[in-house]
């Protein structure tokens, strides 16, 4: 009887050993996952690296036009659309918005992030930007518009972060959403620059004005007649 007693004691022991192992096991996992920091991400994810080098040399951020300019007790005033399309496929509106802003000049407000060449696979810098707001010359910026939402993934840049985890994929959004506060601290990761840029244009109707941002982050409109 002592010794079945004891082989049951024996047996329990190594199942208890057993499942300390792997907790132990889980607990270092998830002390090491949730430790990881933008910057192993960015330099040690190699799908990560891939998409940023898939992004292109030169991309349509965006279309604006007018759709009515009026005068209302004194002020003038011009209502726009806004609009951002599908970098595949341009029928496609993945976002879309109207504005009413005082006055006919507009200003178009950015972040611009640039990776450098040891972030990008094929050694050229790419870009990418992030629509921050919209108002008028008669408009503190601080109350523009706001265009895309601080934080969040833009859908128009889905593909970067599509193989990743939930946790990377939000971790690298308010990371990069949190530069515009502090645009120095990520440049050991290999953001060679982060900067606001805000375009302004005299609004007139009849036109498309069209936003485009190239691989080294520069960012300009162009306006074309509207058919």
């Amino acid at each position: 009887m002592l010794k079945v007693f004891s082989g049951i004691n024996k047996a329990a022991w190594w199942l208890i050993a057993l499942a300390a192992i792997v907790v132990l096991g889980i607990l270092a996992y998830a002390m090491f996952y949730s430790g990881k920091t933008i910057h192993e991400l960015l330099n040690e994810n190699k799908i990560l690296k891939e998409n940023i080098t898939n992004l292109t040399h030169e991309d349509v951020a965006g279309y604006a036009k007018v759709l009515s300019q009026e005068e209302h007790e004194g002020k003038f005033y011009t209502r726009i659309v806004f609009v951002v399309t599908d970098q595949e496929d341009m029928t496609r509106r993945i976002l879309e918005k109207e504005f009413l802003i005082e006055g006919d000049v507009v200003f178009f407000d950015a972040l611009v992030v640039r990776f450098g060449k040891d972030l990008v696979m094929d050694g050229r810098e790419k870009a990418l930007f992030l629509w921050r707001r919209i108002y008028g010359e008669k408009t503190p910026p601080e109350k523009g518009f706001p265009i895309d939402i601080r934080g969040t993934e833009p859908e128009r840049y889905a593909k970067i972060c599509s193989r990743l985890s939930v946790k990377d994929k939000d971790m690298f959004w308010t990371e990069i959403w949190n530069l515009s506060d502090d645009p120095e601290r990520l440049k050991k990761s290999g953001i060679t620059a982060v900067y606001g840029n805000a375009v302004y244009k005299k609004m007139k109707p009849g036109l498309i004005y069209r936003f485009k941002i190239d691989a080294s982050g520069a960012f300009y409109p162009d306006v074309m007649p509207a058919l």
